[in-house]
């Protein structure tokens, strides 16, 4: 039977494999706009158009598009103008790491996208999941509405001008990590494990090896001794080293047992199906209190060289200080709160699952043979240093690059799969591609720290505060990257920002036989500041005073630092101050808000707030290099060694660097996260995007912007302080030399203009933000539904409020999704049961409010142009708030997320005929 099919007006005849699905079909074409997201139909990142109606191409057999013409989101424009869609995105920048957009385009340029449909939006985009936007800058997309704006030379902070990528997200022409044809290459497939705890006795690949098509088979034999951590931070001592590539001994079910590589992935799946393994099960522990009892299994029984605090008892790592005297702190408070408060697991769900391809090339400047590494990396330099370790290769002889990355949230501030795909390569010299199923990001990826927080809370009859005492147990799952840091970020910032003359702390990070968690978008303070921020509201009902009050009454104030039970951080300054006008942005929404009206009658109706406060950055060091050059058009380039994947730095450093040099932002070309471009990156993570590499970035421009002034000066024989660097010129008495001119004559003389930057992220300054909601609560059936949704936020000098304003309102719909629905479950084995989106729901259209955004007009000391971090503090103050909300609606102190239909219903009908509990 003959095979043909119409691909944006090309002709396609090649056969489809039996039972290949239209995606994979189209992206071995070269459409690589086609993006997996779910594997599964979930998530709509696959929508392509079959004669013209939009179909999930994961769930469409390949065979089915036979003598049919199918779109991509390559073909949606049409005689090199955009389609209206493609247009209305890029106008309103509906999108941030802009993985799902061409899914989204599909969806929404389709024919039976009509106006009923867009008057239904919530209906309409069911099929089509976004992690990073929070969907109103999607909706303003469809309606039309436009927010880039085009600055004026020298004038592009605090404008808005639209992503450098933009073009091509809306296109389908940007380059993720799979987005590339690499000739020969071969693909790797995991084999798990199937057991919490267990020994390998024995394995035999020998089947795997007859499989056809199969190359290699790699077992804990094979892998290195060497134990590391899967974490990646500017210092490696900070995580234990815990981990082997492949160990002989395996602590949660997912754990990876063997690799197989193969000329394809069926060929490398089958192989694993046929490795057979013997194991020697071994007791496990699930609970964390129950791991640091005395028997508990031991996960780790290494010695100090490890850096585990305490592996006899299974703790990674532990904190405990005091300030002051804690119980004389309680026995002067005229009332004390205590409470114990519970988050659940989380799952990152970026849209593009981990994964990479390592390969071979020609190094340009040394003409060896060095080994490439396309990763899907917040981390590229970190990973190759971490790379060169383990397999004992020089640092020039390893290339890292990170393409656009579809989403990080911190599950990418790991080596998932560089390590073992590396492995590989090496030794079979050839090109290996491992990119995980949605299901393995699930089972064998990481997750946000469960955490277990008691609060304590002393005050006085006016509110003021004299203990405050907390125990931590956060839950590292069966290896500790990430445990330790996660475990002290938690109480650091969360504890500081009230003052108290008393504080004390017990914390402990605890391996368990469950999925390792990771760093995740607030890095523990999230966890604590919900307590924390639950049991001041709580203390405030307790003592009759108003909850804002309180607060107002017991923050830390400008120039005050932050004090905790283990010690101030020297680095950290309070460089700007605008919690007063976050808390200010709560008291004003509470002065005019009407949306209680907007309540189903007979509901219950609430409103809560909380704050929070968050370091710009990563204590201990966070370094990050830029270099600026003019180039031959009169244009410059900037190369940046952090990455890009939503968070909008590209942007904002386009715009730091147009400032500095007096010119526009697409007169800056940036080249971006590659480990050949600049000396060092520490990464993109800890808020770092902005505050570091923006700083690094600011250097490396104002540094070229004077030696080009110098060298105008000397070139024209005019007096340096009569020179201005113009969009296209330097301009000085009288006449303009064009940008051009001056490179040229440089290049004549052997002068190369260019410039280096570099910021080492200390000192460090803080963020604050609030959150304040208005919901209303189904009595009857335990349903909530947002009223109105206010945020207040202290990002210093905001750089791009358009894209800030996105963080934001990202921030607050992921936290959603984690305080009402989101948890990754584990059965009695340790096992993950939720490991797809239809059975881990994440936040879609229908679910997120539109957030009102307001920042304070701070501008900070230590930032760069006076800008603050502002990517993952919006999270933090957003579960808390929303149980303040709910306490406030129903009478009930909700202590454990997510706050689940089921459970508020549960507690409803307890509640009924109980006392009432002091509103």
């Amino acid at each position: 039977m003959s095979f043909s099919l119409n691909v944006n007006g090309e002709p396609s005849d090649v056969e489809p494999r039996p039972g290949q699905c239209l995606r994979t079909y189209l992206r071995e074409r070269g459409w690589f706009g086609v993006k997996k997201g779910c594997d599964a139909g979930d998530c709509g990142a696959c929508t392509v158009h079959v004669d013209g109606e939009p179909v999930h191409s994961c769930l469409y057999p390949a065979l089915r598009a036979r003598g049919r013409a199918v779109t991509t989101v390559e073909g949606l424009a049409a005689d090199g103008e955009l389609h209206p869609v493609q247009q209305k995105f890029l106008d309103a920048q509906g999108f941030q790491c802009g993985f799902c957009t061409a899914g989204l385009l599909m969806t929404t340029a389709a024919a039976a996208f009509d106006a009923e449909k867009l008057a239904d939006l919530p209906r309409a985009l069911k099929g089509n999941l976004c992690r990073c936007t929070g969907y109103r800058a999607i909706e303003d997309a469809l309606h039309g509405v436009r927010h880039t704006e085009r600055p004026r030379p020298g004038q592009a902070v605090g404008r808005s001008p639209g992503a450098p990528a933009g073009p091509q997200v809306v296109t389908g022409t940007a380059r993720y990590t799979f987005d590339v044809a690499v000739e020969g290459l071969l693909h790797m497939k995991l084999l798990r494990s199937p057991h919490p705890h267990a020994r390998i006795t024995a394995i035999d690949t020998s089947a795997a090896l007859r499989v056809p098509g199969v190359v290699a088979v790699f077992t804990h034999h094979d892998a290195p001794d060497t134990r590391y951590s899967s974490a990646r931070h500017e210092h490696p001592t900070e995580d234990p080293d815990d981990t082997r590539v492949l160990d002989d001994v395996v602590r949660f079910v997912g754990q990876r047992v063997a690799a197989v590589v193969a000329e394809s992935e069926a060929a490398a799946e089958e192989g694993c199906r046929r490795i057979a393994v013997t194991y020697r099960e071994l007791p496990y522990v699930l609970d964390p209190e129950l791991a640091m009892l005395p028997g508990a299994p031991v996960l780790h029984p290494r010695g100090p060289e490890a850096r585990i605090a305490r592996p006899e008892r299974n703790v990674c790592g532990e904190a405990h200080g005091e300030l002051g005297d804690v119980e004389a702190g309680f026995a002067a408070a005229d009332t004390v709160y205590e409470e114990t408060f519970r988050t659940q697991r989380v799952q990152h769900a970026s849209l593009e699952t981990h994964g990479c391809v390592a390969y071979f090339e020609e190094n340009a400047d040394t003409g060896q043979e060095r080994l490439v590494v396309r990763s899907s990396t917040q981390v590229p330099f970190l990973t190759r240093r971490a790379l060169c370790a383990l397999y004992d290769l020089p640092a020039e002889r390893v290339r890292v690059v990170a393409g656009r990355v579809g989403g990080g949230f911190g599950g990418k501030q790991e080596m998932l799969t560089e390590d073992i795909a590396v492995l590989a390569a090496l030794r079979l010299h050839r090109p290996v591609k491992l990119e995980f199923t949605r299901a393995e990001q699930f089972h064998g990826a990481t997750t946000r720290h469960p955490f277990t927080v008691t609060v304590k809370l002393g005050a006085r009859r006016d509110g003021t505060l004299t203990a405050v005492r907390f125990r931590v147990v956060a839950d590292t799952g069966a290896y500790g990257n990430h445990g330790p840091a996660v475990m002290f970020h938690s109480i650091g910032e969360s504890m500081g920002v009230y003052r108290a003359p008393h504080k004390k702390v017990d914390a402990y990070s605890v391996y368990t036989n469950a999925v390792p968690a990771g760093a995740f978008r607030g890095y523990g303070l999230g966890q604590v500041t919900f307590a924390l921020e639950s049991a001041m509201d709580e203390l405030a009902r307790r003592l009759g005073l108003d909850p804002l009050v309180l607060r107002e009454k017991n923050v830390i104030g400008p120039g005050e630092h932050l004090r905790g039970p283990l010690g101030e951080e020297e680095d950290l300054h309070i460089a700007s101050y605008g919690l007063d006008q976050c808390l200010q942005v709560v008291r004003d929404a509470l002065a005019d808000d009407t949306s209680a009206e907007l309540a189903p009658e007979g509901w219950l109706v609430g409103q809560g707030f909380a704050l929070a406060a968050i370091a710009c950055g990563p204590p201990g060091g966070h370094h990050a290099d830029a270099t600026a050059a003019l180039l031959a058009d009169g244009g410059y380039d900037l190369a940046v060694g952090t990455a890009e994947f939503g968070n909008g730095t590209t942007t904002v450093h386009r715009q730091i660097a147009a400032g500095a040099l007096g010119t526009t932002v697409d007169r800056i070309t940036v080249r971006q996260s590659d480990t050949d471009l600049v000396r060092h990156d520490t990464g993109a993570f800890g808020s770092a995007g902005t505050v570091v590499a923006g700083k690094a970035v600011l250097r490396a421009a104002e540094a070229l912007a004077e030696r080009i002034l110098s060298f105008a000066a000397e070139h024209t024989r005019t007096p340096r302080g009569r020179l201005r660097l113009a969009a296209e010129a330097v301009e000085g008495d009288g006449r303009a030399v064009p940008l051009k001119e001056v490179f040229a004559a440089a290049k004549a003389r052997g002068v190369e203009l260019r410039a280096d930057g570099h910021f080492g992220g200390s000192p460090r300054s803080v963020a604050f933000n609030s959150q304040w909601f208005r919901i209303a609560v189904d009595p009857d059936g335990g349903e909530i539904r947002i009223l109105r949704s206010v945020h207040g936020a202290d990002a210093g000098k905001v750089m791009n409020p358009l894209q800030c304003r996105g963080q934001v309102e990202g921030g607050v719909a992921q936290a959603l999704g984690a305080t009402l629905f989101e948890q990754v479950l584990l059965d009695d084995r340790g096992e993950v049961t939720t490991a797809a989106f239809r059975r881990y729901r994440l936040p879609a259209y229908a679910d997120v409010p539109r957030t009102e955004v307001h920042f304070s007009e701070t501008t900070d000391a230590i930032g760069p142009l006076g800008a603050k971090s502002m990517s993952e503090s919006p999270f933090n103050p957003v579960p808390p708030a929303f149980a303040n909300a709910l306490r406030d609606a129903t009478g009930i102190r909700f202590t454990e997320t997510p706050f689940l239909r089921d459970r508020v219903w549960q507690a409803l009908e307890e509640h009924r005929g109980r006392p009432e509990q002091p509103r």
